[in-house]
């Protein structure tokens, strides 16, 4: 199984593109789209989703993992993390940081092959997906082994807004077995208490919950939290006893 996370957005080109090469070098292949709209050009928001996404994904699973701001640059290599038995293949700008803090021994190799033709703009579907396709086949493509290096030092829980849903809820970078149900939170000036679920409260009361990958998420019951708290992608959020 091949699964793709991406911030290329679920509309135009980008990830029919990708799919396309990923089948036409892995036919045999179960090409699945995780998600496709990550924050844009963030791979600090995007490295704490990537994580609660595929942290239940069985061993063997290869992940498309492109969030790439600074693509066709020398700033980030390209790179293959080998992560708690799934295979992330992107660049190394601090997409894989949390996944390779919660693996044990994380083994990560710098991409070297290249293929014939390599687009200036489009590394994820010139390289990475055919890098995943050999990945699927059993056939890694040439690399160098290097010490992987938790270079940002991001912390373990994210006091911001990571993501944004089509309901309006607000999914932060909290992980909720790390904070208390009696703790506020609070967003945009606004404090929030926990419930379990939506119907705890009433229609157009917030609330904050353990999501269904358990991290820390506001929402108000039949309603938009992001419209009314006006919130962002990184917007901070306060955690109070």
């Amino acid at each position: 199984m091949i699964v793709i996370f991406t911030d290329y957005g679920k509309t135009g080109p980008y990830l029919g593109q990708v799919k396309l090469k990923l089948i036409e070098h892995a036919p045999e292949s179960h090409v699945i789209t995780l998600m496709a709209d990550a924050p844009t050009h963030n791979p600090k928001a995007s490295a704490y989703l990537l994580l609660a996404f595929t942290t239940d994904l069985p061993e063997g699973t290869i992940i498309f993992s492109v969030i790439d701001p600074g693509v066709g640059s020398d700033d980030h290599k390209p790179v293959i993390i080998n992560a708690n038995g799934k295979w992330y293949v992107g660049p190394d700008n601090g997409l894989f940081d949390m996944v390779c803090r919660s693996a044990t021994n994380p083994i990560s190799w710098e991409i070297s092959w290249q293929p014939e033709n390599l687009s200036n703009t489009f590394h994820g579907r010139d390289l990475y997906a055919p890098v995943c396709a050999m990945l699927d086949k059993g056939e890694p493509p040439q690399g160098n082994v290097f010490q992987w290096t938790d270079y940002h030092q991001w912390p373990d829980d994210l006091l911001e807004v990571i993501y944004i849903d089509h309901f309006g809820n607000i999914m932060t970078g909290i992980q909720a077995n790390n904070i208390n149900k009696e703790n506020l939170l609070e967003i945009g000036g606004h404090e929030f208490t926990h419930a379990t679920t939506f119907s705890d409260v009433e229609p157009g009361q917030g609330l904050w919950y353990e999501n269904s990958s358990g991290l820390v998420e506001i929402a108000i019951n039949q309603g938009s939290a992001a419209r009314v708290l006006s919130a962002n992608i990184s917007d901070p959020v306060i955690v109070k006893l």
